[in-house]
């Protein structure tokens, strides 16, 4: 496994002490965030009211009061991003601030990001055993890397505590929807502690062949042999297998409504996603100005799909004709280790870090998918799946990246911050073709950097301004193709200026902020020879984002957020010859809104929440519509004592019959019917 160990030294500076990591809960922690350090939007460590960039949390108390057990659901209720997941590109699909995409979006888990392959993330899935999820809009190459010019999704684990507790949640729900969580956290002797989480959830769905399940082990073992020394050991196993649904066909661009608990899949169909995570990480403060910090880890993901995928339905004959029976299969491997220096220095905060990883996939399907079949569209036959392609290893990847980066957040003034960062990343990828037996390397770079000021006009209010460079890959930067070989990294630049508030008395915080985001050298098709494509297409995004958690009363409290996008090709040329210049990017709402409202009284508390999210288009031709809807959520909950509490859930109040994603020009993935889930949250 590739590593570079952290050296100690046996000399520890006794006036050092390693920050205090234990995080609870408090009765105000529902908010977002800008008391507190954000190792999301900057490894520096100040706090989101000190960050000149736009950085939104989500706490485990608001996970819990709006019942997002998966991931998805509480990145869709943060401030401007909306799912364009599908079980094709692993569920984790996102756009935010005018980029869409698993290209564009990136997701972590406590800073460390795997590799995207082929497309597809698919984990952190399950939101249980994380302290927060937290998502940093706009261009994040900075702290994570190419493929976030839009945004980065960072789920934060809960962390081992010296104090011993446990919590379970246990639910039931309609369609047979159930769900189990345990986490236990405690000593070991007189220098360890460990946290185990635990969950596993099951449902039947809402149409045929819909049942979806999985499971997960989080467990770390903290070692704290003196105040200024810790170890920690991170073991994760997680399988996951989604709905074996691909969609609903539409027809002349329109949901055909009565179809919508339809499913045509095969009765065989596969989709499933197993995930080890292996970790250690060094924590050593030397002194107290200097920390050093180590992470190697060992990533694997195992993929497997086996479906038929697209359907296009005939009004004329009640039938639907299904085609791309598809088999694909994903067998990753990422290795890496960071090493970081951690500097407190007067005025300064700085970190220096190299991080380094290699990571190497066989991938391996039935291309090119042939099979036929012709099922009635009220009421299929679903068959079993049969292609006359045979699956097999089609090609090989080895990729080698390093990246060398610094940040300094320099205090330079009482009332005044400057923050300045840089990255240069390296990447070496091979590709060999196991059919062919042709085969072919790449090299990709690009330096990423932030500069940011921020003026605090009092403690509690700041006003900042950014300037931002990033890069997004042409292809998945794990599986790039030969046609993509020739391609640099596109680049990204934002300029963001924005507002931050804290009101005294817990009364709440507000956040506004303005962006401008242009992209240059994405993938378009000569003027003069359509067949070809070339690098020189470029697309802009600018909007406005308002973010705010208000506690007027000790009863009441109100959480919303709105924003609002304006996004289009500068230049972008199809195939065919096509102009797509002054169009909006596909997968991009102009206008998304959340608004929760929460009622306290006694033992009681009463939530009511609606989500807005505006028209969008599933393509960049702008012909084929994605309509715009809201769907109504709701809780009441009941706490019997400190340590129990009864939720009862309901998702999707009015029934609303509605397109969450599209796939492909002929199917819409359909948001979920009306649904009702009763909880019960124990401490012990």
């Amino acid at each position: 496994m590739l590593c570079v160990p952290l050296t100690l030294g046996h000399a520890l500076a006794q006036e050092s002490v390693l920050p205090e990591v234990e995080v609870t809960a408090s009765a105000e922690s529902a908010g977002l965030g800008l008391s507190e350090p954000s190792a999301t939007g900057s490894r520096t460590g100040i706090r989101g009211q000190e960050l000149p960039a736009s950085v939104e949390k989500l706490d485990a108390r608001a996970l819990r009061e709006r019942g997002d057990f998966a991931v998805v659901d509480a990145i869709t209720r943060t401030t401007g991003l909306t799912s364009q997941g599908t079980g094709g590109n692993g569920g984790m699909a996102f756009s935010s601030r005018g980029f869409a995409g698993v290209n564009s979006v990136g997701v972590a888990e406590d800073g460390t990001r795997l590799g995207v392959a082929a497309g597809t993330i698919n984990y952190p899935n399950d939101s249980w055993g994380y302290e927060s999820i937290e998502v940093l809009r706009g261009p994040a190459s900075i702290v994570y890397g190419a493929g976030t010019a839009g945004a980065v999704i960072n789920a934060v684990r809960k962390q081992p505590s010296r104090e011993s507790s446990s919590e379970a949640l246990l639910g039931v729900g309609e369609y047979g929807t159930a769900r189990l969580g345990l986490g236990f956290t405690g000593p070991i002797g007189e220098i360890a502690s460990y946290r185990v989480d635990v969950y596993g959830h099951y449902s039947d769905g809402e149409r045929d062949l819909g049942r979806s399940q999985g499971g997960k082990f989080m467990g770390t073992l903290r070692l704290q042999p003196s105040s200024d020394l810790r170890f920690e050991l991170l073991a994760d196993v997680s399988e996951q297998k989604p709905e074996d649904y691909w969609g609903t066909p539409i027809y002349s661009g329109r949901v055909v409504k009565r179809l919508r608990d339809e499913n045509y899949n095969v009765s065989d169909g596969v989709i499933r996603y197993e995930d080890k995570r292996l970790r250690a990480r060094a924590e050593w403060a030397a002194n107290d100005w200097l920390t050093l910090r180590d992470e190697v880890y060992y990533f694997q993901s195992d993929r497997h799909w086996k479906n038929v995928e697209n359907y296009a339905y005939n009004p004329a004959t009640g039938k639907v004709t299904r085609s791309s029976y598809l088999e694909i299969k994903h067998d990753l491997d990422q290795r890496g280790n960071r090493l970081e220096a951690a500097i407190n220095a007067g005025a300064h905060k700085a970190v220096l870090g190299w991080e380094v990883s290699s990571a190497d996939g066989r991938f391996s399907n039935n291309s090119p998918y042939g099979g036929t079949s012709v099922v009635s569209a009220d009421d299929p036959v679903h068959g079993v799946w049969s292609s006359p392609d045979v699956t097999r290893a089609k090609f090989d990847t080895d990729t080698t990246q390093h990246a060398f980066y610094f940040e300094d957040a320099w205090r330079f003034a009482e009332k005044w911050q400057l923050l300045f960062g840089a990255r240069r990343d390296l990447s070496d990828y091979s590709r060999h073709e196991l059919v062919s037996g042709t085969s072919f390397d790449k090299d990709l770079a690009g330096t990423s950097w932030r500069l940011g000021l921020t003026h605090f006009v009092t403690p509690d209010l700041s006003v900042y301004g950014q300037y931002s460079k990033g890069y997004d890959p042409v292809d998945s930067m794990l599986t790039l193709s030969l046609a993509n070989s020739s391609f640099k990294l596109t680049s990204a630049k934002q300029a963001e200026a924005g507002v931050k508030q804290q009101f005294g008395q817990g009364l709440g915080e507000w956040t506004a902020a303005i962006y401008r985001i242009e992209k240059d050298d994405i993938i378009t098709r000569d003027p003069v020879t359509p067949s070809i494509s070339v690098q020189g297409g470029s697309q802009h995004a600018k909007g406005l984002e308002l973010a705010a958690v208000l506690r007027p009363t000790k009863n009441w409290r109100f959480e919303g957020n709105y924003a609002r996008t304006d996004a289009e090709f500068d230049e972008l040329i199809e195939a065919g010859g096509a102009d797509r210049a002054g169009n909006r990017p596909s997968n991009v709402a102009r206008n998304v809104a959340n608004l929760w409202g929460h009622y306290l009284v006694g033992s009681w508390q009463t939530s009511l929440g609606a989500r807005y999210v505006g028209k969008r288009y599933a393509n960049n031709a702008n012909t084929l519509t994605l309509p715009s809807y809201t769907v109504l959520d709701g809780a009441v909950s009941w706490r019997y004592n400190p340590r129990a509490t009864l939720r009862l859930l309901g998702r999707n109040l009015t029934n609303k019959v509605y397109a969450a994603a599209a796939y492909g020009s002929s199917q819409y993935l359909m948001g979920d019917d009306r649904r009702v889930e009763l909880i019960a949250e124990l401490k012990f």
